[in-house]
């Protein structure tokens, strides 16, 4: 249980309060985890009394919370509920809805408002004893998140500020470092020595989902790698951190990301689907999309190659590939490890021995799966991969929260683990900045397919685990 605290959505009748937010603080409210005081403030241009606000709210819970609808919990999570109409007045209203001393405002609009929001806090006497959440995209390249975190701490500390990435309240996500550095048979063999390589891939099979405007200024690029991707990289490659304590595990993370070489564009593939074949429906090109400019050189599609120039790391290809209207919807991390030699099985059947593999399936199940060689019955050396593997939902009765769930609780409570500093965020736009001043050509592919070729030749003569 946290100290009582007021919650602020601005941007509440959008999207992201509908779907996410609204549902999470619902379930939050029937697991008996948000603060025993405090209130639930909706803030958005929409003309609208509290009433109708609970209205919205009602619907969004019953259409996407996690926990069925109680009563019960509904009647308490209603009482805490308002709503201000931002007019002229902007967030000054405020001042007679909040009640607790402690507030945490969510951020649920363009990043362009995030400047003019903060200087209304400040403007209104705001600032003190807040707590800020905002989402991704941090900017559109380096020089603007450097200019965007400037204006924000000319008004908030840093440790004020909270940078969502929901990525990093899943499971599997957060389970990455207590895997490697909870287990030494793991840790022992995560390097250079033992690893051939690494692949990322976050598929989705749906399109922009009527987000066309918003997705034409951002691309795949912008949208995942820069954030999800370099996040989940960070994790997965950075050094032991001193403690668990938040900025003991942000400090590696943002020095791992200054190892990671600057993407050379030449080891960029960029695409954009066109019309194809999804779970056996066809489906409109990118181009044909709801408010997509008809020539748009936007891409859905990005895989590329890069290093970490440091000793751990030196040598070892890393691949990140994401996509819209791929066959498959999986978020998966492959562990491949260096090749044995085969002179030991002269004389035998084994001509050839698979790899291990490690895999960590983060959506859309979560498990992690070891892969290894096992001598098939009889009387002849024969081998076959075989593999162990931990299921979350197997292994542990009690569900797990959701991302925006835990996310939210963490920022309750003042806990920044989970959340991106923004030194981090500036070393990551540095690392793709190469690639968002020369973009290489924008190729093709057909809906349903796994991206370009030329996303196949970048790990050749491998492939890519998930095809």
């Amino acid at each position: 249980m946290t100290e009582p605290q007021d919650i602020v959505i601005v941007g509440a009748t959008g999207n992201l309060a509908r779907r996410r937010l609204l549902p999470a603080l619902y379930d939050l409210e029937a697991q008996g985890l948000l603060p025993a005081r405090g209130k639930i403030v909706g803030a958005a241009r929409r003309p609208m009394s509290p009433d109708a606000f609970r209205t919205l709210a009602a619907d969004a819970v019953k259409s996407a919370a996690r926990r069925p609808w109680d009563e019960g919990v509904w009647a308490s999570f209603a009482r805490r509920l308002d709503y201000l109409p931002l007019s002229g007045e902007g967030l000054g209203g405020l001042h007679q809805r909040l009640s607790e001393k402690s507030r945490l405002f969510y951020l649920a609009t363009p990043p362009a408002a995030f400047g003019p929001i903060v200087r209304d806090l400040a403007a209104h006497g705001l600032v003190e004893g807040t707590r800020l959440i905002i989402e991704k995209p941090f900017g559109r390249d380096l020089a603007s998140a450097k200019a965007l975190h400037q204006e924000m701490r000319g008004v908030l500390d840093e440790s004020q500020i909270f940078r969502i990435d929901h990525y990093l309240g899943k499971e599997t996500v957060q389970n990455i470092l207590v895997f490697r550095f909870g287990n030494s048979v793991f840790e022992r063999v995560w390097n250079r020595d033992a690893i051939d390589h690494i692949e990322i891939t976050v598929a989705e099979t749906v399109g922009v989902d009527g987000r066309g405007d918003f997705y034409e200024g951002i691309g795949a690029l912008r949208d995942v790698v820069q954030n999800h991707m370099l996040q989940i990289l960070s994790l997965l490659t950075m050094e032991p951190p001193a403690s668990f304590h938040a900025e003991a595990i942000r400090d590696e993370k943002v020095k791992l990301l200054r190892a990671v070489r600057p993407v050379d564009p030449r080891e960029v593939v960029r695409g954009q689907y066109v019309r194809g074949r999804i779970d056996g429906r066809e489906v409109p090109g990118y181009r044909d999309e709801e408010n997509v400019a008809p020539g748009s050189e936007t891409e859905t599609f990005v895989a590329l190659r890069l290093w970490i120039d440091n000793w751990r790391w030196a040598g070892v290809p890393i691949y990140l590939r994401t996509g819209k209207r791929l066959p498959r919807t999986a978020t998966e991390i492959e562990i491949a490890f260096r090749d044995v030699p085969t002179s030991y099985f002269a004389g035998t059947f084994v001509h050839q021995l698979q790899p291990n593999q490690l895999t960590l399936c983060i959506q859309p199940s979560e498990f992690i799966q070891f892969s290894f060689l096992a001598k098939k019955p009889g009387p002849e050396i024969e081998v076959k991969p075989v593999t162990m593997r931990f299921d979350y939902e197997a292994a542990f009765t009690a569900e797990p929260p959701e991302a925006y769930e835990r996310l939210l609780l963490e920022a309750m409570e003042g806990d920044r683990t989970l959340f991106v500093r923004g030194d981090s965020v500036e070393q990551a736009w540095g690392v793709l900045q190469p690639v968002l001043d020369a973009p290489p050509p924008l190729l093709f592919y057909p809906a349903g397919t796994w991206g370009p070729p030329e996303a196949g030749a970048l790990l050749a003569p491998k492939t890519w685990h998930l095809t």
